[in-house]
């Protein structure tokens, strides 16, 4: 069969054929419907009748277990799984054990968190990074202790009110430090 002869459309790739399925539970025909999550195909016969299904069907990505990985909770192996958010690593032995590996990046940057120090507890401020990738510092002290930080501290107290930590910041003239403190309005020159 030459390039010529064969239809424009195979039956498989036709634009028409999911137009006119049936539903397996009842036979009336399924419709496209548009729902919180997206669109999906429903039967015509709802409410008497709930079958739905996705559009497009996705392949499920199965579980790839890490070898020579173990649990710190039960020593099951982990995998890498993929969920709600994305992929991560999680323990083998789901719902059993809930241990899920730390994917976010978080260093400690040697400097006192100032919101600990102040209500004398020990605290320390680390660098994190949220699920979206943007970089904040917090206490290690969380929950108890919910300081914040958007930008780098920097070990130097506030010339104006005294708080013992300052932000390094990036303004159109140049790089400069200044106070977190809402109530201060210190503002370094650019360094």
């Amino acid at each position: 069969m030459s390039n010529s002869d064969r239809p424009l459309f195979t039956l498989h790739e036709h634009a028409l054929e999911k137009a006119y399925e049936v539903c397996p539970d009842c036979g009336s025909e399924l419709t496209i419907k548009h729902g919180k999550s997206g669109s999906f195909l429903g039967c015509s016969n709802y409410p008497s009748c709930q079958y739905t299904r996705p559009v497009v069907e996705h392949e499920r990505i199965e579980d790839n277990v890490l070898a020579g990985t173990e649990c710190p909770l039960c020593g099951n192996n982990l995998a890498v799984k993929k969920g709600r958010y994305g992929m991560f690593i999680g323990c083998t032995n789901y719902p059993a054990c809930h241990h899920i590996e730390e994917t976010h990046h978080q260093d400690d940057v040697n400097i006192a968190c100032p919101q600990c120090q102040k209500n004398k507890l020990k605290g320390e401020l680390f660098e994190k990074t949220n699920r979206f990738g943007k970089i904040f510092y917090s206490c290690n002290n969380y929950p108890k202790c919910k300081y914040v930080l958007n930008y780098p501290p920097v070990a130097q107290s506030c010339p104006e009110c005294n708080w013992p930590v300052l932000v390094k910041r990036h303004m159109a003239n140049g790089e400069v430090l200044v106070c977190p403190e809402k109530k201060c309005t210190y503002k370094s020159k650019p360094l």
